[in-house]
């Protein structure tokens, strides 16, 4: 029984991995711009989407089409950033998100017409061949999705807490005009904090391809997700989406396994509702106050 529930546990963790990574960025675009991003699902799939393209039809190797799909949706986000929200930098928070909807349904609408409705594995190269670790059963793309998710989790944590750059969107998070005042440049630090929460995203989706299948319908339950995610951490807080993006999946994945995988999706609102009765700023949110 113990060898059972460790083996759903270590696939929880890998969920949770994709959970973390995409709800990191939404984190980010929201703790730092206030802007609910409702495209953010989009964003995970036109990244996988992108990945398979590269590697099915152009037959770029794996390794090699991740940065080139990276170095795309940085500069698709940075366009809609600049195309669509710098124009909305001082409306209310509901015209930004109703933006982001209209965006959400161009997205998916544009995908299902260019990519179909039929599901895609992302091609790696990699062996099917599983790695056994005792009596865990893991294979070695899931390895791999799991390095790359701590490894750009702890470089996007490097970034914010120890770079100039960093310190820039700490600065128009905490106060924007105070930052205006001493030269940081507001817009541009907004356009990189975008780019850099859809990249995340993207990036996701790329490794939610490689381990299972990435089709456009997809996009509305990623970003349910990542918000399930950001609610259970607490709105605005890095560490919490980390947190709550592992808890996710390892929840789901005990309950797939010991209950029935019919109610999967429905657990983490289940857990949402249940914590915000106990804790209603999620696990690492602040009462009352934006986290700083």
């Amino acid at each position: 029984m113990f060898d059972v529930t460790l083996q759903f546990i270590v696939n929880g963790l890998v969920a949770g991995c994709f959970y973390a990574l995409t709800a990191v960025g939404l984190t980010l675009i929201f703790g730092m711009m206030q802007i609910v991003n409702f495209a953010h699902g989009e964003f995970f799939v036109l990244g996988g989407m992108l990945a398979y393209v590269l590697t099915h039809f152009l037959g770029i190797p794996f390794a090699a089409a991740i940065p080139i799909v990276l170095v795309v949706m940085w500069i698709f986000g940075a366009f809609v950033d600049w195309a669509l929200l710098s124009r909305m930098r001082d409306a209310p928070m509901i015209s930004t998100a109703l933006v982001t909807i209209g965006l959400s349904v161009f997205m998916m609408n544009t995908m299902l017409l260019v990519f179909g409705t039929e599901p895609k594995n992302i091609e790696t190269g990699i062996g099917a061949a599983p790695l056994i670790i005792g009596t865990i059963v893991i294979t070695k793309v899931r390895v791999i999705t799991i390095f790359v998710s701590v490894a750009a989790i702890v470089a996007v944590h490097y970034l914010i807490n120890h770079t100039r750059r960093g310190r820039a969107m700490r600065a128009v998070f905490q106060q924007k005009e105070a930052a205006a005042l001493v030269g940081i440049p507001i817009s541009q630090t907004y356009r990189f904090t975008f780019a850099l929460g859809t990249t995340l995203a993207a990036l996701s989706g790329i490794l939610l391809g490689a381990v299972f299948v990435v089709h456009p319908t997809a996009a509305e339950l990623a970003t349910l997700k990542a918000f399930v995610v950001v609610i259970l951490g607490g709105m605005g807080s890095f560490g919490g989406a980390i947190v709550g993006g592992l808890l996710l999946g390892v929840v789901e994945s005990l309950w797939g396994g010991f209950i029935s995988t019919g109610y999967m999706d429905v657990v983490g609102f289940l857990l949402v509702i249940g914590l915000l009765l106990v804790k209603p700023s999620g696990l690492f949110g602040m009462v009352g106050a934006r986290e700083k």
